[in-house]
């Protein structure tokens, strides 16, 4: 047999519980279930699940979004920049008041 070593780490308790849940369902304890993950690494040198980061392509979600607020602007009524002007002064003047 050869040499045996402890390994200790943290966890949180409730997912210990649930993995040690699952496992028993499986007809294995965790310890078992531990020494297996690392047999399958070993075997295929690497972890044995795939571990990869999402899709992701910033500049399709930047389009995405501009559109969508385009879209929602494309929606507000009309007005002229001497429409815009007169709000900016009407409310300039009610601050002015307060």
């Amino acid at each position: 047999m050869n040499e045996q070593v402890l390994i200790q780490f943290r966890v949180d308790k409730a997912l210990k519980q649930e993995v040690s849940d699952i496992y028993e369902q499986l007809g294995m304890d965790l310890p078992t279930a531990f020494r297996m993950f690392m047999k399958k690494s070993k075997q295929v040198r690497g972890l044995p699940f795939d571990a990869t980061l999402p899709e992701t392509n910033a500049r399709e979600d930047f389009r995405v979004a501009f559109n969508a607020l385009r879209d929602e602007a494309s929606e507000a009524p009309e007005i002229t920049l001497e429409e815009i002007n007169a709000e900016i002064l009407a409310s300039r003047a009610d601050r002015k008041r307060e």
